[in-house]
């Protein structure tokens, strides 16, 4: 079986996301969608939030399953023996940033997970969570940035900072 697990931190998770997601579920037998704890970061959503977000908006992806993960993405795969990374692309500079992370990634891992680049579908480039963010937050329509539950769950979490 070829699994594969796309990581990140889905806060919160975009229309660009699902199209990796639904493409890469396509190239692969088996794809874990991982939410990355990242305490460091100040996230919108808790960990628990986005797992169950992404749980909703794969819920008809039959060979999709989410989890969530802290410290090191190569000890995560090797925990769940897996040995492909997904990453989305979107432009040059997303290119640079995740093909060192992917260089590092191979090297930590001796050689045992290597990452697929997809890059994003062009009606997506555009986008990124911290853009979704800043235009809800000054009340601007997401609506053709991310699903309809997720925007409303977007507008819910600013009502609630304000």
């Amino acid at each position: 079986m070829n699994s594969a697990v796309y990581p990140g931190s889905f806060d919160p998770m975009t229309l660009g996301h699902l199209d990796i997601i639904q493409r890469a579920a396509k190239m692969f037998d088996h794809l874990t969608v991982s939410v990355l704890d990242n305490k460091a970061k100040n996230a919108l959503f808790s960990v628990q939030e986005r797992v169950s977000i992404l749980k909703e908006a794969t819920k008809d992806l039959s060979n999709v399953t989410v989890d969530s993960f802290n410290g090191l993405l190569i000890d995560y795969a090797k925990q769940q023996d897996i040995h492909i990374s997904v990453r989305g692309l979107r432009a040059i500079t997303d290119f640079e940033y995740e093909l060192q992370i992917a260089q590092t990634n191979r090297k930590l891992s001796q050689g045992t997970l290597d990452t697929v680049f997809l890059t994003t579908s062009l009606e997506y480039a555009y986008l990124s969570s911290s853009s979704v963010k800043e235009i809800a937050s000054f009340h601007g329509d997401i609506s053709q940035c991310v699903p309809e539950f997720v925007a409303e769950l977007v507008y819910e979490k600013f009502k609630e900072h304000n």
